[in-house]
């Protein structure tokens, strides 16, 4: 029995009565969970005032010191299934409306976002607002929120599958035993949906055509990617591309902008009371005030937003699709987006106007194009085959930096997108791709011998590929063409 899950979503159909129990439901599903985080932050004050708490932490680290933290949180209640206790006397006044796993799952959501501050992985934690709360979740498919010939029953609720006949897939994939539920809300254009995510335990079933081929091809050989913030260059042993990552929601980006800028106006037009006279919102707790135009337009902000992560989504299905068909050993530097996204810690002044320079660095940019949302699925469809996404050291290996031809590393800025070998001026970014292509088994060096076997059909495919962008409507200038 293997211990590989993947997730079905399958559309409910319900009833205007169901929805509004649904509805109900996840908005106490939201008090339960606020409760819980409320009583893990005071739980963790208390501890903080302690004086073995505040001694242990002058001391210096070892493993008793850490044994002695430990149990402070158990005395302090401070583990998840204390949290468990504590929501158990919540859920039974709820009981019509949330079973006993659901509510412990609840309380684990909660847990796992307040261990992020524990652990210093994050500053605080967030509540959830009216309306926030999406999804709820059950512990397994014997109790509570449960799958049962093609319905989903619930504490009274029966709410059936929408299940096409045609779907071979999820026909297939129903197959497979299903570990827990997950009932999800969405705003589709407007009007409230529900959904069910069936976690399924195996490995996805391979799509077929009609004809009962596979739709999509897988190949074999070396691929070497090299993803940036907007773009990912591919380079296998028959071709080299380079392109812009999810093409497909720059033409949203237009009409979020604009959206912003109406509702910032709005907002302004509204609450002149929470702004100072140079601009800057005031620190003081006033309400906000939405005219009728403010919410319609954050409703048609709010669809567009659902519409990139849609076709954010697809567009990378689509390109690890076809990075799968060019190889099965596929190798991508170890990124840090998290850290691409911090703001800048230097200050630096502008050299002609004086003024300080901004300290964003790629935020908006990988929030756009996700590019490690796009190497999870490629990795996830490997893991399906059995293998998986070979991550190279990055500060071992130097990609950016490297220079096959007389074994040297020189530093570049972002700016240099071109390597010039002789009467060579090969991109930078396919250039590391080739690189990462070629490294060595134990991902820390390049193989040169490798690289100048593979050189010459390289630099063919290169050309080929600069002649594509220098005709192509989407390109960017980090691509220098």
């Amino acid at each position: 029995m293997t211990n590989r899950t993947y997730v079905l979503t399958l559309p409910l159909r319900t009833e205007p009565w169901q929805e509004d129990v649904l509805r109900k439901r996840l908005n106490i599903a939201r008090t339960l969970y606020n409760a819980c985080l409320g009583e893990l932050l005071l739980r963790r004050k208390n501890r903080g005032r302690d004086p073995r708490y505040r001694s242990l932490l002058t001391e210096e680290p070892s493993a008793t010191r850490n044994k002695a933290f430990r149990e402070l949180d158990k005395a302090y209640g401070l583990s998840e299934y204390a949290l468990h206790a504590y929501v158990k006397p919540m859920q039974h006044h709820f009981k019509k409306n949330i079973d006993s796993n659901t509510a412990q799952k609840i309380a684990t959501r909660a847990w796992h976002s307040f261990s992020k501050l524990l652990f210093g992985k994050s500053k605080r934690v967030h509540f959830k607002r009216k309306g926030e709360m999406h999804s709820v979740e059950g512990k397994s498919n014997g109790a509570g929120i449960r799958y049962k010939e093609r319905c989903i029953h619930w504490n009274g609720l029966t709410l059936p599958i929408l299940l096409k006949e045609r779907d071979v897939y999820a026909h297939l994939a129903l197959q497979d035993r299903v570990k827990y539920c997950r009932v999800i809300r969405r705003s589709i254009r407007g009007s409230e949906r529900y959904f069910v995510q069936l976690v399924l335990e195996g490995i996805p079933p391979e799509k077929k055509d009609q004809k009962g081929e596979p739709r999509h091809s897988k190949g074999v050989g070396r691929v070497g990617i090299d993803i940036g913030t907007q773009t990912i260059a591919v380079v296998s042993e028959t071709d080299a591309k380079l392109f812009l990552l999810a093409p497909n929601v720059i033409h949203l980006e237009r009409e979020i902008r604009l959206l912003q800028r109406k509702l910032d106006r709005s907002r302004r037009a509204t609450n002149p009371e929470r702004y100072h006279p140079n601009g800057t919102i005031k620190g003081v707790r006033i309400p906000w005030h939405e005219s009728n135009t403010y919410q319609k337009v954050r409703w048609q902000l709010n669809e567009l937003h659902r519409k990139m992560k849609a076709i954010r989504k697809q567009d990378h299905q689509i390109m690890t699709n076809w990075i799968r068909a060019m190889g099965d050993d596929i190798r991508v530097e170890t990124m840090s987006f998290s850290g691409l996204q911090r703001r800048s810690s230097k200050t630096t002044l502008n050299e002609v106007t004086g003024r300080i320079c901004s300290k964003r660095r790629f935020g908006r940019s990988l929030a756009r194009r996700a590019p490690a949302l796009l190497l999870s699925i490629l990795d996830t469809k490997l893991q399906a085959d059995g293998i998986h996404l070979k991550k190279i050291d990055t500060w071992s290996v130097k990609a950016s930096q490297y220079n096959h031809m007389d074994d040297t590393y020189q530093k570049k800025t972002l700016s240099d997108r071109w390597n010039i070998f002789g009467k060579r001026h090969i991109q930078r970014d396919l250039y590391s791709a080739f690189l990462i292509q070629n490294t060595n088994n134990d991902l820390t060096s390049i193989d040169r011998n490798l690289c100048n076997a593979s050189w010459s059909r390289f630099c063919d495919d290169h050309e080929t590929e600069m002649i594509r962008l220098s005709t192509s409507m989407i390109c960017i200038a980090s691509m220098g063409v």
